[in-house]
């Protein structure tokens, strides 16, 4: 059964994003599975409907008759005596898993059904009136797990979020070929975590140190004993952590040098969560010199008499927009003993969260996702005050 035909008409879209359980049938039959109604004993009971579907050009045209037919039983009022009105008869029916008995049910509106949302769920009401007169929580809106059968898509189960609240427009925007992120300590993490519900076609992650218990308290989710003990690379950890929702994720298990530098010309943008400057100077030499549009963050925190203060750093680099990450030094490419200043580096998850958050969200605006009136290229968060600073507009 494909998802297609059901994208790509409105109102069965609609349906499915209000919890219905549709389908089409190999006979090009629309299905509705899970309708509570109540049994001739005065028990809920759970059904099935069936109406034909004219398709044009795999999108759902008007219905084209009022019936419908009910696999289950007799449907009855919540005195379980029986429904009489809209049923007109029985026959054998074939959905594509055999023959079954249904009964067809006759229901029309003066002036017809003006498209399948509105037949749909005007049966529904019918029949599943008399269940929630029993048991006002049951509801033919289940919300049922949809697997994606397109070999196309990055997910393995439909995206129906962005139909849901109606801004599919919006989303494709973010459709993209190539995206890295490089690092995937806390704020890395984070990033991919965001970066991975969105549609891009492939993520690139670049980490070639192991995923430890320190790093467990400022990622998402919640590691096991067994990932601590195992202590594997940060990249091939997470692509694994997001492989049952989401496909093309690449791990690549070294740290960038001039040995794979040249791999990220490749990308269509780049997201640096590094704090080794020299590394960080190479990279951002390499992504200017390829036109590849980045944006690096960071984060400076302090502990002063007990508690925490500091502020979050977003710089971007477009093809449009550069000097700013050299003539105001917006990027530090430090020489200075990086490696002992990153372990002693304070990081918090809620922090961590934070610069990934604004790192996509102005990833979001450059794609045009978001409105993007200031296209600031530098932004610090501090964290006393709440202060959001914009610059390099």
């Amino acid at each position: 059964m494909s998802p297609g035909p059901i994208s790509r008409s409105p109102d069965l879209r609609q349906l499915r994003d209000e919890g219905y359980d549709i389908a089409i049938s190999p006979h090009a039959q629309l299905i509705i599975r899970d309708i509570p109604y109540v049994g001739a004993g005065g028990e809920i009971r759970r059904g099935a409907m069936v109406s034909t579907l004219n398709l044009s050009a795999e999108v759902a045209a008007r219905p084209d008759t009022h019936v419908v037919y009910f696999i289950g039983e007799h449907p009855c009022d919540k005195h379980g005596n029986p429904l009489g009105k809209i049923v007109i008869g029985s026959q054998n029916l074939d959905i594509g898993e055999g023959s079954v008995q249904a009964l067809t049910f006759s229901s029309k509106p003066p002036e017809g059904y003006a498209d399948f949302h509105q037949k749909v769920t005007s049966y529904i009401r019918i029949v599943s009136a008399p269940a929630q007169a029993l048991d006002p929580q049951v509801t033919a809106q289940t919300y049922p797990v949809i697997e994606s059968d397109d070999p196309e898509s990055v997910f393995e189960y439909l995206e129906t979020a962005s139909s849901r609240a109606g801004i599919e427009s919006a989303t494709e925007k973010l459709k993209m070929d190539k995206i890295a992120i490089i690092g995937l300590g806390g704020t890395g993490s984070y990033l991919l975590d965001l970066v991975a519900k969105t549609p891009v076609r492939e993520i690139h992650l670049y980490d070639g140190d192991s995923f430890l218990q320190h790093n467990a308290f400022r990622a998402p989710g919640a590691a096991s004993l067994t990932d601590l003990s195992e202590a594997r690379n940060k990249a091939a950890y997470w692509r694994d952590r997001y492989a049952p929702m989401r496909r093309n994720i690449f791990a690549h298990e070294d740290r960038i040098s001039e040995a794979n530098v040249e791999e990220l010309g490749n990308m269509v943008f780049v997201f640096i969560c590094i704090d080794e400057g020299p590394v960080k100077k190479l990279i951002v030499e390499h992504l200017e010199a390829s036109k590849v549009e980045f944006i690096d963050v960071g984060m400076g925190v302090f502990l002063s008499e007990g508690s925490l203060g500091g502020q979050l750093r977003t710089t971007t680099s477009t093809v449009a927009k550069r000097s700013h990450v050299h003539d105001k030094k917006r990027i530090s490419f430090s020489e200075g003993a990086v490696d002992d200043l990153y372990q002693r580096n304070i990081q918090i998850a809620d922090l961590n969260a934070l610069n990934a958050a604004l790192a996509v969200i102005k990833w979001k605006k450059l794609r045009g996702f978001y409105i993007d009136l200031e296209a600031e290229h530098f932004s610090i968060y501090q964290i006393d005050g709440n202060h959001l600073l914009n610059e390099d507009g």
